[in-house]
């Protein structure tokens, strides 16, 4: 197995916080590692299906198909949700 070279990081807490990311990691049979990882990988996906989706949006301004199936009076009813 190929050794996969890592960058370390080090944050500073507050007690509380640090208690609170404690408890719920054990809640979820974690390490704060494995809780602290998992939660910004989470968050990273998110941002990233985010940026797609301003991309995709922005996107839609200048491909005319697509705009096309975008903007269309049959699902503009979901527009007011």
């Amino acid at each position: 197995m190929t050794k996969v070279e890592a960058a370390r990081m080090s944050i500073e807490v507050a007690p509380e916080e640090h208690r609170q990311i404690k408890a719920f990691a054990a809640l979820h049979g974690l390490t704060i590692r494995e809780y602290v990882l998992e939660s910004v990988r989470k968050r990273l996906h998110r941002e990233k299906e985010s940026a797609e989706l301003s991309a995709l949006t922005t996107d839609l301004r200048h491909d005319a198909v697509l705009k096309d199936l975008w903007d269309n009076n049959k699902d503009s009813a979901y527009d007011k949700l």
